[in-house]
């Protein structure tokens, strides 16, 4: 007998056009910022756009511990078979910006473009020291300090392994869909380089890369969110020019 997946809180503007997409970071929810600010664009403009809570993650079911990056991605998958109409245009912040790319391979019947936030595919493997490593795979989790909140970030032995079972940047990565991707050059957590390669590896020629010097890992500015709602209008109006 098949398990039961996790229900997952969600909330769906209904709109014209593609419908937008928002994939959080790592242990973060649908209430943030950056997809509060582009709902609230999106609602202004009769645009559709879907958020949601991964599993484990903000008001959806299960257990946090329990989910892995293959988890997350299902849950992305489900939002746009189950949830979204038609094409959609994927918004991922830092590790939404892997599941992004993960989401684009699988559905790209319905996959139409692609925003990035400071993305951060692979990050299992360069973002984690060989001592972290070493003990998640001895321990089973370890603990880090979290810079936005009181309460320590947790990463799983089950995580780690299926981001490794699922990394994209070992060669071209076959998204040929219109990508924009922002990147903050103080980013603490994923170097701006990283960035600009995964520019480099992507199949699709309509790849532009906008780098903010000042700009941190969140990109939460007034400045750095007018960036994103400018990047996720230019993929629409891209796509949009391409049907006509």
């Amino acid at each position: 007998m098949t398990e039961a997946r996790p229900r997952l809180a969600h909330h769906l503007t209904e709109g014209v056009g593609p419908t937008i997409l928002f994939l959080p970071g790592y242990a973060s929810d649908m209430a943030g910022s950056k997809a509060l600010a582009l709902e609230g664009w999106a609602r202004a403009n009769g645009r559709g756009f879907l958020r949601f809570d991964y599993s484990g993650c903000g008001r959806s079911e299960g257990p946090f511990d329990d989910r892995t990056l293959a988890d997350w991605r299902d849950d992305a998958l489900s939002m746009i078979d189950s949830v979204a109409t038609g094409p959609v245009v994927l918004v991922g912040s830092s590790m939404g910006g892997w599941l992004m790319l993960l989401a684009a391979i699988a559905r790209p019947d319905r996959v139409v473009g692609l925003v990035g936030v400071a993305p951060a595919p692979d990050f299992t493997d360069w973002g984690f020291s060989t001592d972290e490593k070493m003990r998640l795979l001895q321990h089973g989790q370890i603990e880090r300090p979290n810079p936005y909140g009181p309460e320590p970030t947790v990463y799983t032995r089950a995580f780690w392994q299926s981001g490794e079972a699922n990394r994209v940047m070992f060669g071209e990565i076959a998204i040929d869909v219109p990508v924009r991707l922002l990147q903050g050059q103080r980013d603490p957590d994923v170097p701006w380089v990283r960035t600009a390669q995964l520019a480099t590896m992507l199949k699709s020629n309509d790849v532009r890369c906008v780098l903010v010097k000042d700009g941190d890992h969140r990109l939460s500015r007034d400045a750095d969110i007018a960036l994103l709602i400018d990047a996720t209008q230019d993929v629409i109006r891209t796509t949009e020019g391409a049907t006509r």
